[in-house]
């Protein structure tokens, strides 16, 4: 979503969050893995390695402050087992720790982390780039995110080598908790079905990239963005989030 809010999001506590994270992923099994700190919290991945052939993908959320639903549905995820010997995966979940702690889209600087996957100005991408450099590539990228201004849920499809899509499932898995958003236009962009956005031309065009675009130009073949409508109950978000991503993992 490219406006930011104009009424201060639910602030959440991210060091106590990321200590959350952190026991629930080794619980699970993950290795936390540091890249650096801001505002008192660490930066982190959680990585879960699976012995065979497994498809490989990675989930993020919290790159912008005023959503708080992507990372709490992330810790759901992972308290619940979802992330279990099906794929090798890495989560990358509290990307904005300074504007998480505000409610706030924008780091402290005043950046939009989600616009500087090209200039990498902010201390938090420049870092995250660098882990992300450090891995293989992912077969299939989750990026959770909320919109103030949409009605109901929705998402962006990357998938330049038209593999065989995730859209439906997720959508269909998600309008049981959530609505769909049904705008021809969402996001200022025509989308191709309830819910669903495949953009025309190139993205790689852009001047500015969020990390969706990053991760489709160096890490991946296959990248969703998904949105839950802001103004919808936290708990009815988190489950959007949780919905989508089974959806997405059972279907891959």
């Amino acid at each position: 979503m490219d406006s930011a809010q104009p009424v201060k999001a639910s602030v959440i506590d991210p060091p106590a969050l990321a200590t959350r994270l952190q026991a629930a992923g080794r619980a699970a099994g993950f290795r936390v893995e540091p890249f650096g700190a801001i505002a008192g919290c660490p930066l982190f991945a959680l990585t879960k390695r699976t012995p065979g052939p497994r498809p490989r993908i990675y989930l993020s959320s919290g790159i912008h402050g005023d959503e708080p639903a992507p990372p709490l549905a992330l810790l759901e995820l992972l308290e619940s087992g979802t992330f279990d010997h099906r794929a090798t995966w890495f989560l990358c979940p509290l990307l904005n720790p300074a504007g998480l702690s505000r409610g706030i889209r924008e780091n402290a600087g005043g950046l939009d982390l989600n616009r500087d996957y090209k200039a990498l100005r902010s201390a938090e991408i420049a870092a995250h780039v660098g882990w992300l450099a450090r891995q293989p590539n992912f077969d299939l990228t989750l990026c959770l995110h909320e919109d103030w201004e949409a009605k109901g849920f929705y998402l962006y499809e990357l998938n330049p080598q038209q593999r065989p899509t995730l859209a439906d499932a997720m959508i269909a898995a998600v309008a049981q908790v959530c609505p769909i958003e049904t705008a021809a236009v969402i996001d200022g962009r025509e989308s191709a079905a309830p819910g669903i956005i495949r953009p025309v031309s190139d993205p790689l065009l852009r001047e500015t990239w969020p990390e969706a675009l990053y991760l489709r130009a160096h890490h991946t073949p296959l990248s969703y963005t998904l949105e839950t409508p802001s103004a919808l109950p936290l708990a009815r978000r988190i489950a959007a989030h949780r919905s989508a991503v089974e959806a997405a993992v059972a279907h891959k």
